[in-house]
């Protein structure tokens, strides 16, 4: 057999089984996991409001706040679950107050991991398991569907296992489910399962694995109102009250839904308008 051929099969082993991903320098703030090849890649911006522009959610705000304070400087702290309300800021608010605290605790990184590569969330916590940084690892829009098991691999992080889970890391979640599953697959659970109390139990209690539950609901008109406001204030975009009123009002009712992220959407509709640039 020839050098290329010895070559080519080399390569393609090493694709089917590639070397232990390396720890990056972590000089940026915020990083993406990419599972096959296992990678952490740096974010050099985050897509991220200011913690003061989000209004509404003052006491999720303050109880996560003080719990990522805690954590930046050694100090004990919850995995967080925030569920409620879609559009009502649960990921702004994560991104926004890593950022906040980061400002001032600099070896404070959050690690986003997608849902589909939590079976790798494993050969993550390898790489961030005793370093002096602290890491949130952050997954957005968590849920698990019928016959779904990548929940089981949460547990990795929620758990721990025999090892535990690593001292500088801890995990902030969103969900619109407060139990991670949709309620008809719980009950379709209790009335198919041979034991129907154990086959619900072992999903439904992953979310009491974290400690922080974190509720977000849909917001009056006025909060509605507010949100809108601040944005305008915080980018120099300039409209009367009554017109601002008028506008967001009819813009709501045509998206039929009140919440923050149509407030952003009308927002961004009038600074274009405006002709101001974000």
């Amino acid at each position: 057999m020839n050098d290329d051929a010895l070559g080519r099969i080399a390569e393609a082993l090493e694709r089917l089984a590639p070397p232990p991903a390396t720890a990056p320098d972590f000089t940026a703030s915020a990083y993406v996991w990419h599972a096959e090849p296992d990678r952490l890649d740096p974010v050099e911006t985050v897509n991220r409001v200011d913690l003061s522009l989000l209004v509404g959610i003052n006491r999720s705000r303050d109880t996560l706040h003080a719990n990522t304070v805690q954590f930046a400087k050694g100090l004990p702290a919850n995995n967080a679950l925030l569920w409620g309300a879609r559009g009502m800021g649960k990921s702004s608010l994560v991104k926004a107050i890593h950022g906040d605290v980061a400002a001032s605790h600099d070896q404070l990184k959050i690690v986003e991991v997608q849902r589909e590569d939590l079976p790798s969330i494993g050969r993550c916590l390898a790489l961030l398991r005793g370093r002096a940084e602290r890491f949130i690892l952050f997954c957005d829009d968590l849920s698990f569907g019928h016959d779904d098991a990548h929940y089981k691999s949460l547990k990795a992080v929620l758990d721990g296992g025999i090892e535990g889970r690593p001292e500088n890391v801890v995990l902030y979640a969103t969900s619109n489910r407060r139990h991670l599953m949709p309620r008809d697959m719980i009950e379709n659970e209790r009335s198919s399962a041979i034991n129907p109390s154990e086959a619900v139990e072992e999903k439904v209690s992953l979310s009491d694995r974290f400690g922080l539950w974190l509720g977000f609901h849909p917001c009056d008109q006025d909060e509605y109102l507010a949100m809108i406001r601040g944005y305008c204030e915080a980018h120099g975009v300039e409209i009367s009250d009554a017109d601002l009123r008028a506008e967001a009002i009819e813009w709501q009712a045509t998206r039929g839904s009140r919440s923050g992220r149509v407030a952003w959407q009308y927002f961004v509709d009038l600074a274009g308008r405006r002709g101001v640039v974000l």
